[in-house]
């Protein structure tokens, strides 16, 4: 998630919704499969068809168990605090969605602090710059209890961080003693972007989180996969959250189908996000990060990112102010690529008049 600055109205015919892949619609089928869905109740029982959901995540991730959550913030949350203790601190990258959009629940929930790992070279952090950033020891510093990583890389554009890397980064956390968790929210789009496999990605942590409400489309929620006494611990810190739930089956249905038949089209939104790309590059001086996936962050000549955002809406396009120089657009389910293209010509036109 990230701050969007909209206009209320839209004057134009065109409407296409580009501020996130959050912002999908559950299709016929999903809905229908919503609406079959066998359900009990989760937290008494067990819901049968979460339990499905959860067995295909973790067979899928390599991983012992899954747990399905209400949001991916939630499994993120529940992962650091079976992780850590009050007191210490975990490193993430700079930018990373745990430390920024969370609202401080690393702090807030965990009693945590955060150590900002800078990439010295790229978007993202690389093992090089985990290894520099740990503290030597002292009784004046706080103990390091967690690394964090992100795949997609959100504030970097959708960035993938290879395999390889990944593991030079689990090799220094391991060196440290200290456990790993991956906040995978967009992992499907890194694997078919790659060709890598989910579980060669979730090999490189001890805890993965992934994603349903984004590019598979569902309405809601989010799975923690790791090993079993771990998870078993999250289930203790996801009723703490409170995120217990009935007949989540409903849910697990949406999510089960996304998987089911809306992985492989992810490569459709990486193309339509090269499209945007080269639509909009340089116009009215502006400069796109080359998109690895579907998200393409756009950088502004100046800070004219709420113009921009603004003028777009007045046109049918919806975007999100990142910051005020930077604005993105993220392709998704419901932006095919004939309006995607179209949604590339209205930004270049809004670019030049705006940035200009």
């Amino acid at each position: 998630m990230s701050p969007a600055s909209v206009a209320p109205d839209i004057a134009s015919d065109f409407v296409l919704d580009l501020r996130s892949d959050t912002v999908t619609r559950p299709t016929r089928a999903m809905r229908e499969a919503m609406a079959n869905a066998e359900v009990g109740d989760d937290v008494l029982d067990g819901d049968p068809t979460t339990r499905a959901l959860e067995a295909m995540v973790a067979e899928r991730l390599g991983k012992e168990r899954a747990l399905f959550f209400p949001s991916g913030s939630m499994a993120n949350q529940a992962a650091i605090w079976v992780h850590t203790r009050p007191g210490t601190e975990l490193l993430c990258d700079a930018e990373a969605h745990v430390y920024h959009w969370e609202i401080a629940a690393v702090a807030g929930l965990c009693g945590v602090q955060s150590r900002l790992v800078r990439p010295s070279t790229g978007p993202v952090m690389r093992a090089a710059d985990l290894r520099a950033t740990l503290r030597l020891p002292s009784i004046h510093a706080p103990e390091p209890s967690l690394v964090c990583l992100e795949n997609t890389h959100n504030g970097a554009g959708g960035a993938i961080t290879p395999v390889g890397e990944l593991r030079a980064l689990r090799d220094v956390a391991r060196e440290a003693g200290l456990p790993v968790h991956l906040d995978g929210a967009r992992l499907w789009n890194a694997s078919v972007a790659s060709g890598t496999s989910l579980a060669a990605f979730a090999d490189c942590a001890d805890t993965v989180m992934v994603s349903f409400s984004k590019g598979l489309g569902a309405p809601v929620g989010a799975c923690l996969a790791g090993p079993s006494d771990v998870i078993g611990q999250a289930h203790r810190a996801r009723k703490r959250f409170g995120g217990g739930m009935r007949q989540s089956g409903v849910l697990a249905a949406a999510a089960l189908h996304g998987l089911t038949h809306h992985l492989d089209r992810l490569a459709d939104d990486h193309e339509a996000a090269r499209a945007l790309a080269a639509a909009v590059d340089g116009a009215g001086g502006a400069r796109v990060v080359p998109p690895d996936t579907n998200i393409v962050m756009i950088d502004l000549p100046t800070p004219c990112g709420e113009q921009v955002v603004s003028a777009a809406a007045a046109r049918g396009l919806r975007l999100s102010m990142w910051h005020a120089s930077r604005v993105r657009a993220v392709t998704h389910l419901d932006a095919p690529m004939e309006r995607v293209v179209q949604a590339g010509r209205v930004l270049a036109e809004v670019l030049e008049e705006t940035c200009r």
